[in-house]
């Protein structure tokens, strides 16, 4: 036998040793937690400790004792105390910009860097980025309306309002403004306004959107006003 086939073989053995034990630790899971709707179990970065991503989140799991553990796995100072779940959470939503049908979107701009937005009219970090973003002529935006009801119930009507304007983007500027903060939109009549909000808000709940703003700077997700990690995804 060749030393070629050999490590072949070697290598197909751990693959095989490896998606056995992932299996196992799926049935454990099922069988501990039969509720938990969940994407995808993989090691994570701590021995035993296995990453489940759900609802656009991330657990972990410790078959051994049958735990859910909740929270950030943190390196040490040393290491630059990154945050590795919220890293791992980036990369799992960035794999997702690719899917998004941006045709769907309000398109502002014509910049070469693309960015895809979710935002809520009455978010305050929505406006601080609206603000910030007016500033650049260097994008191409496609802002999709995610109105976080429970929190801003009036943000609705104002997401409808924009969808059902002819002019999209000048309806968008004046909500983001704060135009309709002390007065009613204009009711929206045509129910093909409530349509599109649907259907915005069933993309971002697919992509695991749970907060805003939020983005997709070439394809590389940005959580939150952090205009520092929005540039560093610019093409300059």
């Amino acid at each position: 036998m060749s030393k070629g086939i050999f490590t072949g073989m070697i290598i197909a053995l751990i693959f095989m040793s490896t998606a056995c034990e992932g299996g196992k630790v799926e049935e454990s899971l099922k069988k501990d937690f039969p509720k938990l709707k969940f994407e995808s179990v993989k090691e994570s970065e701590v021995n035993g400790l296995y990453e489940v991503v759900t609802g656009g989140r991330i657990l972990y799991y410790y078959p051994k004792k049958g735990y859910i553990v909740v929270g950030p796995i943190i390196t040490k100072e040393s290491d630059g105390n990154v945050n590795l779940t919220e890293e791992r959470m980036r990369q799992l939503s960035s794999a997702k910009a690719k899917d998004i049908p941006v045709s769907k979107g309000i398109k502002i701009g014509s910049g070469k860097n693309v960015v895809i937005e979710f935002t809520d009219p009455d978010c305050p970090y929505c406006r601080k980025m609206s603000d910030y973003l007016k500033t650049r002529d260097d994008l191409t935006r496609y802002v999709f309306m995610f109105p976080l009801t429970n929190i801003h119930p009036k943000a609705e009507a104002k997401s409808r309002y924009v969808l059902c304007s002819s002019d999209q983007a000048k309806a968008l500027e004046e909500v983001m403004s704060g135009k309709f903060d002390s007065k009613d939109p204009e009711e929206c009549k045509d129910k093909k306004g409530a349509e599109k909000l649907e259907e915005q808000i069933n993309i971002a709940t697919q992509l695991g959107i749970n907060g805003t703003p939020a983005f997709y700077v070439n394809g590389n997700f940005v959580s939150g006003a952090d205009t520092k990690k929005f540039e560093s995804f610019l093409k300059k």
